[in-house]
């Protein structure tokens, strides 16, 4: 079968000029394979994506590798407890971390077409496992467990309970006594170094 190829490359016995043609028609392509994926990088890695928290207190930016580039407060944040401004921050940075996986999605779909449907797939899933969506009614748990304090502090609250007193050491165990030992023989002003 002189002059047929196989995956591309045309075999033993074929014209060497075509041979020659088609590994560089396959070079070429993969260069611009490579182009384009430079370019879904290039794109991806400028990127930001914000959430708000639904007060609107808390604005979280981060990039597509879900590290964060801006957070914004507002002075309404002074009246939160510190715990509930600790959840909240973390909450908004986690909704702002789900839409990474869409996002890169969208660009890879932009400039790739459908090419290359499983490398792709590969990717995107490995996202959506390291920042996975967030239904709502989590979001909401988030911000508020049984742990949390009170949202607000209240003048006419009453102060926290001190803490219980410390328990006292545990009590010295006896030392053990012998048959032989004589007490009135030493008394407590026994001195073995005085003469």
């Amino acid at each position: 079968m002189t002059g047929q190829s196989s995956g591309g490359f045309a075999v033993a016995g074929a014209d060497p000029d075509e041979a020659e043609r088609r590994i560089q028609q396959w070079a070429q392509g993969f260069a611009e394979k490579a182009q384009r994926y430079q370019e879904v990088q290039a794109q991806t890695e400028q990127l930001r994506l914000s959430a708000t928290s639904s007060d609107g207190r808390i604005k979280v930016t981060v990039r597509a590798d879900g590290s964060v580039t801006n957070l914004e407060l507002t002075d309404k944040v002074r009246s939160m407890a510190p715990n509930e401004l600790a959840a909240q921050i973390l909450s908004t940075m986690h909704r702002a971390q789900a839409d990474i996986a869409g996002k890169v999605g969208e660009t890879m779909q932009a400039t790739l077409g459908d090419e290359d449907q499983q490398t792709r797939s590969m990717m995107l899933d490995n996202l959506r496992e390291r920042f996975p969506e967030q239904p709502e009614d989590e979001v909401e748990e988030e911000t508020s467990s049984k742990w949390d304090g009170p949202a607000e502090e209240d003048e006419t609250s009453t102060p926290p309970a001190a803490p219980p007193a410390p328990a006292p050491p545990p009590a010295q165990p006896k030392k053990p006594r012998f048959e032989d030992e004589d007490d009135d023989e030493f008394g407590p002003d026994f001195d073995p170094l005085r003469d």
